[in-house]
């Protein structure tokens, strides 16, 4: 018999029979070698992983070609949902990994190289990423105790292999454009929705018939808002490579976006640059026993990003929001010279474009919504910039064979800040006047450094015992430090002297804030250890201990102990699994049980700070004298302790047809125990009310992973998709009402629309149930003597829910919310001869949107389109109410009306690319050159009319709200890879 195998095909046995001529074809094995997944301070080959960790490759990221590290995991990982907050350039992502754990901060941790990062991920170039783990459950996660509850996302950065010198070079330039405009009425549809709005009202027209007929489309607010055909651009190079005492990888990025809304002003746009260095070194290699090599290595990232921005989602006067709701048969410019005279007679202010022409106001009515398009001129300005600094540097050295001992020091160093500036101006009465210059300016420092020693032995006895025990130790310090102040009446109308040196604004007018920032410092210290059982890749056990100690909690709570284990069972591994079809690869079956902590709380929230202007009069008279004074600003309490999660997982992973096609399934219950929430106090106490540990939260649900690859001669395919179900409640408010409003709009007319309550899910949208329009006179009679209103034929009926024969705010409940039920992702990977192929979905399915596209106090502004389905008469809508003004039954109020169905499906990313003959670039001493055109949210499929069914701006609390959000651009790039 002879045994003929190579690298990546299928091993084959052949008897020799006496034959002296054997021809043997090898097939294309689908194998791989075994898959190593980093745990925290460690990695396991995934065979023997015992707990739920979710990955994301390199290739994988390399494929998506992302700008921010958010995007890489959108979709990607199960148990990990993330929301986009807007399109505008350089805004971040909501990330929840298995639900939303608490009401405060939720985020997850994020190590990179170790390293524990502060301020997110935003500063991390994806294309320098090798691997992303994901730790989800309790057990994966425990080793980071008291910082782990929302999960943590480890990211290992890129390294250089052994070999030549490997030059890389990658580059991509696009247009952006929204993937759709929102439908409003034109300006004829607008004449006649404000003429019946003024005759349901028993008012005179607005408009005649002469104007109507004449008026046509009028002004189109969002296409002269928007900014078609937006440039984007990215560049990527990377040097590595090394022998065999050392690697090296070098990298430098540059990436420019101009925004959709107000790029092409300069108010909204993202320009970054990244630097990286990482290096590993062999001080020695000695074949002995015992201190037998010592490696030594940097990783180290530099970025600077600059950033202006604009309000990406508010109803309040936004540049978008004011695009959806300005008046259509308003033009964009001042048309006649006696116009254009009365306006600068009234205000002198008044903005104009480059060219002089005169931007047309606002007519009453209109609160401060505005001309958007003189928004976008209007002399203002702003800018953020950041420079960090990532370096963590270490030293490990083999002390006997198994044993190794690590010691690393890393570095966080941040300075951020922002400027802002505004000249006179005026383009509204209310919020958009702007009487005097001022200038604004901030600047802050945070800087952490992390110390951490870690000794592992790992060996192998009797072929069968597989033990690796890790014990380590952790400090790590955060300062952080600012300054800021304002000035006014600038010397100069120009942008580039706008600083606060320039202003000659009386001494009072002045402010200064900040200073060293002394105190406000953050300190942890920490022990861990793990050991990992593994007797013939059958069984598997793993059991965690971490102590932690922050300075954030009171003294009598200083430190905390976060324990775990997990357990695993390949069940394909046992004797009666011998015989099993040659299709059935693997099966293990796994569970896990931990505790983790969340520390991310106010500095110093155990005790009492000073707080200052607590000024007070003495004497009477000419005598009377003002002294500066100082109180407690709060009520301590030195019991303030840790948020406590704990969580139970149990997983199913399956192998078939030699690893062709893999299957994971994973069931978990997270419960969050001692949310920290301020107490209810009496108000005669006087202080701010002290931090406790009260709240409960429980999270559950099923995360399902499903993949397959193979070929057919030139044709190679990889199909994965990942789904998570989810089920959140808010166990306990930690109040005595079990209850709390976090948004309301009580200005537009709608109130209070966001709450949490005992037993729901958090949060959710609140207010009126409707059901249905009264349709005529008679039936309104009859809603209005049994409930007290007065509603008219064509306004909403509402439901008395608790049955007290009133409608008031007792029948208010759950309408919606903006956590889906499910969210997925799909990828597809082609390759045939030189061409290849990915396109990667993603979406969220069960989730509600909250459309505040119309408000109660405005009712001359324009609508959405779906308004001409309104009531007008008996029979003609049961969904959409008569148009009025004086708005007698408070239709606008918060109910159903408002929520929107927000699933959608996404094809986030599609590439097409093709690799260039090798016989053709080597003629150039180029080892590869692929060429891809790339697409962007290119198609979204959702029932949902706004701008954008993805909406996170301004925490969990205003997930889902959307107020005229920055829709993400549809991106279509060409790109060009070279490797020389």
């Amino acid at each position: 018999m002879l045994v003929f195998s190579f690298v990546g095909m299928m091993t084959e046995e052949v008897p020799v029979e006496g034959r002296t001529v054997i021809n043997v074809a090898l097939e294309s094995g689908v194998v791989e070698l075994e898959e190593m997944v980093v745990i925290g301070y460690g990695a396991q080959p995934k065979s023997v992983v015992t707990a739920a960790i979710s990955s994301v490759s390199s290739e994988d990221i390399e494929r998506i070609r992302s700008t921010r590290v958010e995007d890489v995991l959108r979709g990607q990982a199960s148990g990990v949902s993330i929301t986009q907050s807007s399109g505008q350039p350089g805004s971040d992502s909501q990330v929840n990994v298995r639900g939303i754990g608490t009401i405060n901060f939720g985020d997850p941790l994020y190590i990179v190289d170790g390293m524990a990062l502060e301020g997110g991920l935003s500063n991390l170039n994806p294309a320098d990423i090798e691997s992303i783990q994901v730790l989800k459950d309790a057990a994966s996660a425990a080793v980071y105790g008291a910082r782990a509850a929302n999960g943590v996302i480890l990211i290992t950065t890129k390294s250089g292999v052994e070999g030549e010198m490997k030059v890389e070079y990658d580059f991509s330039f696009g247009y952006q454009n929204p993937w759709r405009k929102r439908s409003v009425l034109n300006a004829t549809e607008y004449m006649v929705i404000m003429n019946e709005m003024e005759l349901n009202d028993g008012n005179a027209p607005r408009y005649t018939q002469e104007e109507i007929a004449n008026a046509g489309e009028g002004t189109d607010w969002q296409d002269e808002t928007f900014n078609y055909n937006a440039p984007v651009q990215n560049h990527q190079i990377n040097i590595s490579g090394g022998t065999e005492r050392g690697t090296y990888f070098m990298s430098f990025g540059y990436y420019n976006q101009e925004g959709i809304v107000a790029g092409d002003v300069g108010k909204s746009n993202y320009e970054r640059y990244n630097v990286r260095l990482n290096n590993r070194y062999d001080v020695f290699r000695a074949d002995r026993d015992f201190l037998n090599r010592l490696t030594v290595g940097i990783n180290a990232g530099y970025t600077r990003a600059l950033s202006s921005g604009i309000e990406t989602n508010t109803e309040y006067g936004s540049i978008l929001g004011s695009a959806l709701a300005f008046n259509p048969t308003i033009p964009v410019y001042v048309q006649d010279e006696e116009t254009e005279q009365d306006i600068m007679d009234r205000y002198p202010t008044a903005v104009r474009d480059d060219e002089g022409n005169l931007f047309s106001i606002p007519p009453g009515g209109f609160q401060e919504i505005s001309n958007p398009v003189a928004m976008l001129y209007a002399p203002n300005g702003n800018q953020t910039n950041e420079d960090k600094i990532i370096s963590n540097m270490f030293g490990e050295l083999e002390l006997y064979e198994g044993l190794t001992f690590r010691s690393s020091y890393g570095v966080d160093l941040a300075f951020w800040g922002w400027d802002a500036y505004a000249y006179e101006y005026f383009t509204a009465v209310q919020g958009g006047w702007n009487t005097r210059s001022d200038v604004h300016s901030n600047q802050n420092r945070g800087f952490k450094w992390q110390v951490e020693n870690v000794l592992t032995y790992d060996r192998l006895f009797d072929d069968a015992h597989q033990f690796t025990f890790m014990l380590g130790q952790s400090a790590e310090k955060y300062t952080f430090r600012n300054v800021g102040g304002s000035n006014f009446d600038l010397l100069e109308r120009d942008p580039d002297k706008a600083v606060i040196n320039y202003g000659i604004a009386d001494p009072d007018d002045q402010t200064v804030y900040g200073g060293t920032g002394g105190f406000d410092a953050q300190t942890l210290a920490s022990y861990f250890g793990r050991i990992n059982y593994n007797y013939e890749w059958k069984y598997m056990f793993q059991a965690t201990i971490r102590r932690d100690g922050a300075s954030t909690f009171g003294p009598e709570n200083k430190w905390a102990l976060f324990p775990s284990f997990s357990v695993g069972w390949a069940i394909t591994e046992e004797d009666f699994m011998a015989d099993r079809p040659d299709w059935l690869e693997n099966i293990k079956l796994r569970g896990s049980w931990g505790r983790n902590g969340n520390h991310q709380i106010e500095m110093f929230g155990y005790t009492s700070l000073m707080a200052g202007n607590q000024n007070y009069y003495f004497g009477s008279g000419d005598l009377m004298t003002m002294q500066y004074g100082a109180s407690p600003a709060r009520i301590p309490n030195p019991h303030l302790r840790w948020e406590e999660s704990e969580q139970i997982d149990i997983g199913l992973e399956a192998l078939f047809f030699r690893g062709a096609l893999s299957f994971e399934m994973d069931y978990f219950r997270k419960e969050t125990d001692g949310m920290l929430m301020e107490q209810p106090i009496p108000a005669y106490v006087g202080f701010q009310a002290p931090l406790g540990n009260t709240g409960e939260m429980l999270n559950s649900g099923f995360e399902f992973a499903l993949g397959y690859r193979g070929d057919a001669g030139d044709f190679s395919y990889n199909i994965s998709a990942n789904a998570t179900y989810l089920e959140n409640e808010l166990v306990d408010m930690g109040n005595a009402e079990g209850e709390a409003i976090f948004q309301d709009a009580g200005a537009a007319g709608i109130g209070d629309f966001v709450k949490g309550q005992n037993g729901m899910p958090f949060p959710f949208f609140y207010g009126y149930v409707t059901d249905g329009i009264l349709q005529t006179q008679e039936e309104a009679d009859e809603y209005n003597a049994q409930f007290g209103e007065n509603a008219r034929p064509g306004d909403f009926r509402y439901v008395d829910l608790n049955g007290d024969g009133s409608i008031d705010g007792n029948d208010r409940t759950k309408i919606g919310k903006a956590m889906p039920d499910w969210t997925f992702g799909l990828r597809m990977n082609v390759q045939w001869r030189n061409f290849d192929f990915y396109a990667f979905f993603q979406g969220t399915y069960g989730n509600d949107i909250f459309d505040l596209a119309q408000r109660g106090d405005i009712p001359a502004m324009n609508r959405p389109s779906w308004v001409l389905d309104r009531w007008i008469g008996e029979g003609t809508s049961d969904e959409i109410p008569r148009v009025t003004r004086e708005n007698p039954n408070r239709n606008y109020r918060s109910s159903d009306f408002y929520i929107k169905d927000g699933s959608f499906v996404r094809l986030r990313n599609m590439q097409i690319g093709y690799t260039l003959p090798e016989h053709i670039v080597q003629r150039a001493a180029i080892n590869r050159v692929h060429i891809y055109l790339m697409a962007e949210n290119l198609l979204t499929f959702t029932a949902y009319d706004g701008f954008e069914p993805e909406v996170a701006s301004g925490g969990i609390t205003t997930l889902g709200i959307d107020r005229g959000v920055y829709p993400q651009a549809r991106t279509i790039s060409l790109g060009v890879s070279i490797s020389l």
